[in-house]
């Protein structure tokens, strides 16, 4: 539910029908807020399947992996160790890699899918689109090339050919007035 004019920071499960989402992915800021304890403990209590605790640059300080997954069973959370991290039940797979936004170099979370690829990202894709619209002018004006030689070819033979038939005339009209037939 979009709440105007500006949106909202988080969803609020009784504004959503009561849905509680199936994925929850936290990014630890500078000031602790309770990734670890609290909140999962919240989580858990609403059904919260799957818990992302993505924390890339105070890990040491909360004796924590930067990325860490973990996955509701029973009542407890449970901790996933591969990485990406595979949900089959949202159908997409989550982890990091470097990568480059806004001439930023560093580590991004990506989605996956299920065997492990990473999704493309709108700027990668629009990247490959215009390389592949690039290669397919490439090819174009290469076909277009191999076109023109081959009618310079053909043209060029073309005009070869008149010259033989224009010879073969003019040895078969000597060879007439000579008093030779050229058919014999």
């Amino acid at each position: 539910m979009w709440k105007a004019p500006h949106g909202r920071k988080s969803d609020v499960v009784w504004e959503e029908n009561n849905i509680v989402p199936k994925l929850v992915l936290e990014v630890v800021s500078e000031t602790y807020g309770h990734e670890y304890d609290d909140k999962m403990t919240i989580y858990a209590k609403l059904g919260v399947l799957y818990y992302v605790i993505y924390n890339p640059q105070y890990a040491q300080r909360h004796q924590h992996d930067p990325f860490e997954v973990y996955r509701l069973v029973d009542v407890d959370y449970m901790r996933q160790w591969d990485e990406p991290c595979w949900m089959p039940e949202i159908g997409l797979g989550i982890g990091r890699a470097m990568g480059v936004y806004k001439n930023r170099r560093r580590e991004w979370l990506y989605w996956y899918d299920e065997k492990g690829k990473r999704f493309k990202t709108p700027l990668e894709k629009n990247k490959l689109m215009l390389r592949q619209k690039e290669r397919a002018q490439q090819k174009a004006k290469m076909a277009t090339q191999q076109a023109e030689q081959e009618l310079q070819r053909a043209d060029l033979a073309t005009r070869q050919a008149e010259q033989e038939r224009q010879r073969a005339d003019k040895l078969a009209k000597m060879l007439q007035e000579m008093g030779i037939d050229p058919n014999s």
